[in-house]
């Protein structure tokens, strides 16, 4: 078997999105990888990150593979946890504070930054719609966020989030409140759950 032939399966196997970190474990250099870019038409998408011309594009993954430390929050995290019907115009992502997010700005990207200690608060694995797994909070962590920056949200997402997560038969309001605590805005998380449970 060529060497190739072998990123034809490597591509095939990752899903027509491949890494150069993947090539390279698999004992093939960088100088054959790029031939093979420019040969078969890959597209770079991000640093180190390919992607097959006949493949659809699935942004939310490429910015997992560009950023590994971004976890999808606020409005695009409502709309994984089915808390919005709304689908997000901008995919909101949270990083540690220190973290430059310019480059993603200046892609299109709601950037929130968070201290350290609280970044890794509520993690949780869920599919994109192309079936790929990315790093996006909970729903109590999303509630939370929420009411972190409600100034920079219609107040009617906020409120359809919280009447949609009341609902919920797999909510967990002991978690609620202690992200609630930790986040310092259990003040304004009471009002709403008095009104709502």
């Amino acid at each position: 078997m060529t060497q190739f032939e072998q990123l034809d399966l490597l591509l095939k196997e990752f899903g027509g999105t491949i890494q150069t970190f993947q090539v390279i474990k698999n004992g093939i250099s960088k100088s054959v990888f790029y031939a093979y870019v420019k040969e078969r038409g890959l597209e770079q998408v991000a640093h180190g990150v390919y992607v097959s011309p006949d493949t659809w594009t699935d942004a939310m993954y490429i910015l997992h593979l560009r950023c590994s430390q971004a976890v999808f929050s606020n409005e695009t995290a409502l709309f994984f946890h089915d808390l919005t019907d709304r689908e997000p115009l901008k995919y909101a992502i949270t990083v540690k504070t220190g973290y430059n997010p310019s480059r993603l700005q200046e892609d299109g990207f709601q950037v929130y930054t968070v201290k350290k200690q609280l970044h890794e608060i509520g993690i949780t694995t869920m599919q994109t719609s192309f079936g790929h797994s990315v790093s996006v909070y909970d729903m109590e962590r999303t509630i939370c966020d929420l009411l972190r920056s409600r100034k920079n949200i219609e107040i009617q997402v906020l409120q359809d989030a919280l009447k949609q997560y009341a609902r919920r038969k797999d909510k967990n309001l002991r978690m609620l409140m202690k992200y609630a605590s930790m986040f310092h805005v259990e003040r304004i998380l009471r009002p709403y759950l008095e009104v709502l449970l």
